[in-house]
């Protein structure tokens, strides 16, 4: 990890993390893969927001572990997920940070998804 550069969310790279009121549902060929009313929603710089749902309210059972990683400056590495049901679409449709940083600690235990990767987040 020494050789990975660890970035703070600050003024050039805003990040912020809130509770979503809203009720979250994630669907792929008609099957609910998550469904929570404990959503975070967060917005980093000029990305789209991204909803992060808690592991508890996701059917982790209907998802596949993949070998691919990747690694952001200021949340740390992410782990994917594939869900076979939705076949080749779906490859690497949900990531997640198991051991995020300190500023982004609120994100474990969270799984977010690609929404072209799923028929709606909803």
């Amino acid at each position: 990890m020494a050789d990975k550069p660890v970035k703070i969310p600050g003024p050039d790279h805003p990040i912020s993390i809130e509770a979503n009121p809203s009720h979250v549902v994630v669907t792929v060929v008609g099957k609910v893969i998550a469904d929570t009313s404990d959503a975070l929603t967060l917005r980093e710089a000029a990305y789209p927001a991204v909803q992060y749902i808690p592991r508890r309210d996701v059917d982790m059972a209907a998802l596949t572990r993949s070998e691919y990683t990747t690694y952001c400056p200021y949340k740390g590495d992410a782990s994917y997920y594939s869900i076979p049901a939705g076949g080749g679409r779906s490859l690497n449709a949900v990531w997640t940070y198991e051991s995020p940083f300190e500023a982004m600690a609120q994100i474990k235990n969270y799984v977010a998804f690609y929404p072209d990767r799923v028929d709606e987040i909803g």
